[in-house]
């Protein structure tokens, strides 16, 4: 059920430069727009995140809800978060004195501190967390519906199908990540059409989160509750997704490919074979082939500040999770963020679905480790006129390579502060080179902005790529 929530695209190469919105204002569209013509025909242009929202009627609320345009991101996360969680962040650095957990100014509002935990469902991708929220909460007749993504009906573990879930079935079809762009929105005329659902939780990524708190009031709901995924570096289409392990990772061959994930060891893990006894293939980022990030991601991911899903109200991950087994046996991260999450999590735990197993931690400094992953990222020198790559290191020499980062590096929440500060910081240069300073600064939260600011005035390096894009 879970969207992908990709670790970045360490030292991949970017080619060409995606078409800068204009500056003009967008003219607001009165009719669905055929998906047939993404991303052209859609208001973000080749930033459009495909959510569903322009699929359907709703169409006309897309200046309003977009998180791509009109300072979307912005006017999103900084004018709900107090709407839906009835406060925002503490954006200062504070952590009650404990740096080994999670702070609000990366991880959005929390109602406590964020936590590990497993979920029961056989044949997830990970242990099944997000999914056994959501049937608890359907057999619990506390809604009526859930809105997830679910594998498509050709069966491809790459095609993402949004559905409206009314069974623990349909539920379940939503296991596993589908890593391309999901409409999930796309369900929201046949949603508003059916009398009978007054209760929904809608599960989903941050950006579609953004766009469906938008419009949440003009459902007619009588209770909404929001299940989000941490998200990053999705492909723009399932065939990008395929075409990722089949250029990045040749040595997957036929094999068949359940799914996959970038992990906190620093290398990919592809999980093959029977669901009922899978296996896992692993290579190291720094052995993929540069070339796989010019079809690999999204151009809407690159201009993306919602990695923690901020106006959700429960979030599962996995970055500040200790890696210690399997994605199907390890811990994930989950975030409360109000009285409804805590709702939610308390039904899954009653359920007997959900099992906490305390409070995520971490240790390390990220700082200068986000740092030098951006001064060497093969996207960033794209950007730059850097130095880039044209071939991966020997999985020999990348795999060494990945078991230093990992034991030197940061661990558990920490590893989370600096996969939050790399996508940042290598996303707002995106924003720099496309749109300018002036406009890439309207669309950036406050916190982004308060972490950028630091990195700005504390590392020379970052000012350095700032001032190479900004006279290029």
């Amino acid at each position: 059920m879970t969207v992908s929530a990709h670790i970045p695209f360490l030292f991949l190469s970017l080619a060409g430069s995606a078409r800068a919105l204009s500056a003009t204002k967008v003219p607001r569209p009165s009719r669905p727009i055929n998906p047939d013509g993404w991303p052209e025909k859609f208001p973000a242009k080749d930033h459009c995140s495909r959510c569903g929202l322009c699929e359907t009627s709703y169409v006309s609320n897309v200046l309003d809800a977009c998180a791509f345009i009109n300072g979307g991101m912005k006017r999103n996360i900084d004018g709900l978060e107090e709407t839906v969680h009835g406060r925002t962040r503490c954006i200062d650095n504070s952590i009650n004195g404990d740096d080994s957990i999670a702070e609000e100014r990366r991880f959005g509002v929390m109602s406590r501190p964020m936590m590990l935990g497993r979920g029961k469902v056989a044949g997830a991708q990970w242990t099944g967390a997000v999914s056994s929220i959501a049937v608890s909460m359907l057999e619990s007749k506390k809604v009526d519906a859930v809105v997830c993504i679910a594998t498509g009906s050709d069966g491809g573990w790459s095609n993402p199908e949004p559905i409206l879930a009314r069974t623990v079935d349909d539920v379940l079809r939503g296991r596993g990540v589908k890593p391309a762009l999901a409409p999930s929105l796309r369900i929201l005329d046949e949603l508003k059409s059916d009398e009978s659902i007054k209760k929904l939780l809608y599960c989903g990524v941050g950006c579609s989160v953004q766009a469906f708190r938008a419009i949440e009031d003009e459902l007619g709901l009588d209770k909404v509750y929001v299940l989000g995924t941490a998200c990053a570096d999705n492909s723009p289409t399932p065939k990008a997704a395929r075409d990722f392990l089949k250029k990045g990772i040749p040595s997957i061959g036929d094999s068949n490919v359940l799914a996959y994930e970038f992990m906190q060891d620093f290398r990919v893990h592809v999980k093959v074979g029977d669901e009922k006894s899978p296996s896992y293939k692993k290579l190291p980022y720094f052995s993929l082939e540069p070339s796989v990030a010019e079809f690999a991601i999204a151009d809407s991911c690159l201009a993306c500040f919602d990695y923690t899903n901020a106006l959700a109200d429960v979030v599962v991950g996995y970055m500040g999770a200790p890696l210690v087994d399997d994605m199907d046996r390890n811990m994930q991260t989950i975030t409360v963020r109000n009285n409804r999450g805590e709702e939610m999590i308390r039904c899954a735990i009653d359920g007997e679905r959900l099992e906490l197993g305390g409070t995520a931690r971490g240790e390390g400094t990220h700082e200068k480790f986000a740092m030098s992953t951006v001064a060497n990222d093969n996207l960033v020198n794209k950007m730059t006129g850097g130095d880039v790559k044209e071939k991966g290191m020997p999985p020999f020499v990348g795999n060494i390579i990945a078991s230093i980062a990992t034991k030197l590096g940061p661990k558990g929440v920490a590893f989370a502060r600096y996969s939050i500060d790399y996508h940042i910081l290598r996303n707002y240069l995106h924003c720099l080179r496309e749109f300018g300073r002036d406009r890439a600064d309207t669309m950036i939260p406050e916190y982004t902005r308060v972490i950028i600011k630091e990195y700005e005035e504390s590392d020379q390096a970052f000012r350095d790529l700032i001032d190479k894009i900004e006279v290029s």
